[in-house]
């Protein structure tokens, strides 16, 4: 009975997964304000205007990914009308493509963060700001969440959600509107 008294109830489990992305998103809130911006700061070389339509191209293709795994992740819950049971290398997909995603968002939010920190003079950018402070929250409560067994049937599409919106209010706020201002 020993592993049973150690397990956590499901509302404890889903209270730390919140609690975890509240302190990723709030953490990295403040240090983009608190963090000076370098305006110079560079990605793969690219500076100013030609670091952003870089950033922007980069976010399209995370959009698509996250476009990808939504698509994935329907199939896997057979929720993919016509699909059928999703073959066994779907969930390997799914996993592999939420790992390329992460790894593509690191050097847009670092270049976010170091070049601009988090900034509210406007409405685009205050919601862009902080809708990378919470993408990185919601991956992390999603990693905690997808470990765990114990918990009810709609934390984890609920995290995914979460993550797929963030990433669409991402490229809408930036990539979309870095690519179509004259």
């Amino acid at each position: 009975m020993i592993g049973s008294s150690t397990r956590r109830p499901a509302g404890q489990r889903l209270a730390a997964a919140a609690g975890l992305a509240l302190v990723v998103a709030a953490a990295l809130f403040a240090f983009g304000r608190t963090h000076t911006p370098n305006y110079d700061s560079s990605l793969f070389g690219r500076r100013g205007g030609d670091a952003n339509l870089l950033k922007a191209e980069l976010g399209t293709a995370l959009q698509c990914l996250a476009f990808f795994q939504l698509i994935l992740a329907l199939w896997m819950y057979r929720r993919l009308p016509g699909a059928g049971a999703a073959p066994r290398r779907v969930p390997l997909a799914h996993r592999i493509g939420g790992a390329v995603l992460f790894v593509l968002s690191l050097p847009i939010a670092y270049h976010c963060i170091t070049a601009y920190g988090v900034q509210t003079y406007s409405a685009r950018v205050a919601l862009h700001s902080i809708a990378g402070c919470f993408f990185y929250g919601a991956f992390a409560a999603k990693v905690l969440i997808v470990r765990s067994r114990y918990l009810t049937a709609w934390a984890l599409p609920l995290a995914g959600g979460a993550l797929f919106s963030f990433v669409a209010i991402l490229w809408l706020s930036g990539a979309l509107w870095q690519l179509t201002r004259p």
